[in-house]
């Protein structure tokens, strides 16, 4: 009975992936660049709230293994996305700008969060990683060490999936306006430093050039690998929060992703393999997402509240506006 509870549900989570790339195909939805995670998740959410609770009973194993232990191989595998040669081809101003907002974000968002709207520390947190690192992808890979329910990481993607896509229209508006203060690398920098997803900061930059879009992307995966270091400290503030009581727990699935990286960056694998493992990172990603809407009850996540999306607002304010000082003080302090 359990083998089959795990096939009926993993082929549940499957089925969610494989209508969210067929949609993600459609041509309206590359030119809005909306994330296949996003479609996952949406779509996932849509099910769990109307028939997953007839079927939860025969499909449950299945879906927490998705949201799971697919989860944590997803995030190994995204190392694949990323070489150390990466981080030369844009210098020293990209890591630092990085950085920087990395970890001013994560602490802006907390602060506001919890000490001024007063929101669910669990929340925050899972709003201050998606916004600081990479979106989504960070959201559910904070989501075991943080250790929140299905329906507190819905919330935070959410706000991601708002505050990313008005990014993608606002910085194409904001570049000739900007132009005459940085260069369109460190603008390019500044895009990959301040912008939620990566689908989201390629929009942006190729919204605006060829060389804005390569650099930001790069710029990006830089935030991305700091995802690692990132996991392991939140691990250890949790362990320190008393109102917390979190056991520490190192996220080992972080550290072997840097391991992958370096391993990426040495070329030892044909590219056309790289390719299909990026392919294969990208199913168990999103089979992961499709777990957590299957498993987010609507009612759960309205009971938040407006306070989610003022933080959401709020950030994103400090995003735009802070990002670009940040990057204008690099851009004369180190060019």
């Amino acid at each position: 009975m359990k083998n089959l509870n795990m096939i009926w549900g993993l082929l549940l989570v499957l089925v969610i992936t494989a209508i969210a790339v067929f949609i993600g195909n459609n041509a309206l939805v590359e030119r809005l660049n909306i994330s296949a995670l996003t479609l996952a998740i949406v779509i996932g959410i849509l099910c769990g709230n109307t028939f997953y609770h007839k079927i939860e009973n025969f499909t449950h194993l299945g879906v927490t293994f998705a949201k799971g232990k697919l989860l944590r191989l997803g995030i190994i595998l995204y190392g694949f996305r990323i070489t150390l040669q990466d981080i030369g081809q844009v210098g020293v101003n990209a890591v630092l700008a990085d950085a920087i907002m990395l970890v001013l974000t994560f602490v802006i968002t907390c602060w506001i969060g919890i000490k001024i709207l007063k929101l669910d520390k669990q929340i925050v947190f899972l709003t201050g990683a998606g916004c600081s690192i990479c979106g989504a992808a960070a959201i559910i890979a904070s989501e075991p060490v943080v250790k929140a329910p299905s329906y507190k990481v819905s919330v935070a993607v959410a706000l991601i999936v708002i505050f990313g896509t008005i990014s993608m229209f606002l910085y194409p508006v904001l570049y000739p306006i900007l132009i005459d203060f940085i260069n369109p690398h460190q603008f390019g920098i500044y895009i990959g430093s301040s912008v939620h997803e990566v689908a989201q900061v390629y929009a942006a930059g190729s919204n605006i050039s060829p060389v804005v879009a390569d650099v930001a992307v790069v710029s990006k995966m830089i935030r991305v690998m700091m995802l690692a270091p990132f996991l392991l400290a939140l691990s250890y503030f949790l362990h320190k929060d008393k109102e917390q009581k979190h056991a520490i727990s190192i996220p080992y699935f972080a550290l072997m992703f840097i391991l992958v990286a370096v391993f990426n960056s040495f070329n030892l694998l044909p590219t056309e393999w790289v390719n299909v493992l990026v392919q294969i990172d990208t199913i168990f990603l999103m089979a992961a997402m499709a777990g957590l809407g299957l498993t987010t009850n609507v009612s759960t996540v309205k009971q938040a509240g407006l306070k989610p999306l003022l933080l959401g607002a709020l950030v994103f304010v400090w995003l735009v506006v802070g990002g670009f000082v940040i990057n204008l003080l690099l851009y004369h302090l180190l060019d």
